[in-house]
């Protein structure tokens, strides 16, 4: 999908500008879309690069959807930051020819944080221009749905929405529902694609070093499921006999350590905090590199995208991810576009350790919006993060069939969808992915989060970093990132 390939492009060039110090969506260091802290320096293809650099450009002036009939009731304006959503309201638009308005997309990339003061200002400013439709994503989703600026979104009951059935009948992960939830309990916003992770591995390195590359036992060896990291240090440590590399390098495991910790970076008080689970991430980092598990390279960096064509310093096992890593990172730099060529085609899943997810795109409705536009509004977000019929985005999308047959295959937020819907992809050597991104989704956590993860997480780990290359101890390592984020963000830490 085109346009999805280039919506995690933009994701991507956010991860890594976070990661180098620059403000980024997705934190993954969080989407692809990813889901954020994300963003690389390079993503996926050359020409998807290029096509994300001019979607970028020509955002400065709004793209307009026309339904066949003129949509002459008025103009909805949909505010995001990749062209993924406007993409997908395309498509509704042309098989639904009768509906009454034209959707006006003002797409604002998030590199450089352009996107959130201008989404801030538009909605505080009102009028004929702001915003209808907004989209955030998981790096800073909090904001919008429980932070200071949760005031402007409308609860999906309020435009008429049946939640609590609707949720249920479209089996809807719960992490997805606690990040949309406001603080009076009420559901403001909903993501479309399932961001749940797993294992994704190299079957040929599975088989010479443990004799088997059976998604069921290869999560058994790792420990798949089972809460800790105990078997797959333990795995490592047999990669590492052979001369391989468990993960290519930290960032792999910060995501399944990040949103698998109890708590998240701010206690109730608004001090920061660091959870043991992100603590541990001290010993995991060093232990990657003073043991050569790792290559330690960083992620959306060239040495990671080498690790996944199997040209880095070491051969490389796996890496921990959700589905839109598989069809927008790996796939595009594997090598090769068939079986035989680079490592198309050596991949599977399985169960990962731990429960966790990375990145995701919620939407939601401003309260302020003309009254007008309610019903229209409600139809476009209920067929983007409800609608579980063939006609539906998520059908479509699951199956790879909203740009026609043989398109990309993704995991959806509904599991209704994905359990009646075709997950097998080539790379993945004919693997049904929607076999474990499915049970994935339902062990993510989504109460861990706060609006400034996308910050501090890169505080964090550049401080980690510093740890593990033996730049500094674990004590000034800890005392470093507490500082900065005093600096930089105002928060003081709890004593």
């Amino acid at each position: 999908m085109k346009k999805k390939a280039l919506a995690m492009v933009l994701t991507g060039v956010m991860a890594a500008s976070m990661l180098a110090g620059c403000g980024s969506s997705g934190t993954k260091e969080d989407t692809a879309k990813a889901s954020s802290e994300e963003a690389g320096t390079e993503a996926a293809t050359e020409a998807a690069t290029e096509e994300a650099a001019a979607s970028t450009e020509a955002a400065t002036e709004p793209i307009e959807s026309t339904p066949a009939n003129g949509g002459k009731e008025g103009t909805i304006n949909l505010w995001t930051f990749t062209n993924e959503v406007p993409g997908m309201v395309d498509h509704y638009l042309k098989d639904h020819p009768d509906f009454p308005y034209k959707v006006s997309s003002t797409i604002i990339a998030t590199t450089d944080g352009a996107y959130q003061p201008a989404l801030d200002q538009a909605l505080q400013a009102g009028g004929d221009d702001q915003p209808d439709m907004y989209c955030a994503e998981s790096a800073f989703v909090l904001k919008y749905t429980k932070g200071d600026m949760q005031d402007y979104a409308m609860p999906y009951k309020d435009l008429g929405i049946d939640v609590d059935k609707a949720l249920k009948d479209a089996d809807i992960a719960q992490y997805t529902i606690d990040i949309g939830t406001n603080t009076n309990g009420d559901l403001d916003a909903l993501g479309y694609q399932a961001t749940g992770g797993c294992f994704i591995y190299r079957r040929s390195i599975a088989k010479d070093v443990f004799g088997t590359d059976d998604p069921k036992e290869i999560s058994k060896i790792i420990g798949g499921g089972s809460g800790s990291f105990d078997k797959f240090w333990e795995a490592a440590k047999k990669l590492a006999d052979k001369g391989d590399a468990i993960v290519s390098g930290d960032g792999d495991v910060w995501h399944a350590v990040e949103n698998s910790s109890d708590k998240g970076w701010l206690n109730d008080a608004g001090q920061l905090q660091i959870d043991p689970k992100r603590e541990a991430f001290l010993d995991i980092s060093k232990n990657l590199t003073d043991n050569g598990w790792s290559n330690i390279t960083q992620d959306w960096q060239d040495a990671w995208f080498a690790d996944m064509k199997g040209e880095g310093q070491k051969p490389v096992f796996g890496f921990f991810g959700p589905a839109w890593l598989i069809n927008y990172t790996l796939a595009p730099n594997c090598g090769g576009t068939k079986t035989g060529e680079g490592t198309y085609g050596d991949w599977a899943v399985c169960d990962s350790p731990i429960g966790f997810f990375w990145g995701g795109t919620w939407l939601l409705a401003n309260k302020n919006m003309d009254s007008k536009k309610t019903d229209a509004v409600k139809q476009l977000i209920e067929w983007i993060t409800l609608d579980t019929s063939e006609d539906g985005l998520q059908y479509k999308w699951a199956n790879g069939t909203l740009n026609g047959e043989g398109g990309t295959k993704d995991a959806v937020a509904s599991g209704t969808v994905m359990s009646k819907s075709d997950g097998k992809l080539e790379f993945l050597g004919g693997e049904n992915m929607f076999d474990y991104f499915v049970p994935a989704n339902q062990y993510a956590n989504g109460k861990n989060l706060t609006q400034y993860d996308e910050s501090i997480n890169q505080i964090w780990r550049d401080q980690v970093r510093a740890y593990a290359a033996g730049e500094k101890d674990r004590d000034a390592a800890i005392k470093d990132f507490k500082q900065t984020v005093s600096d930089n963000l105002g928060i003081e830490a709890a004593q």
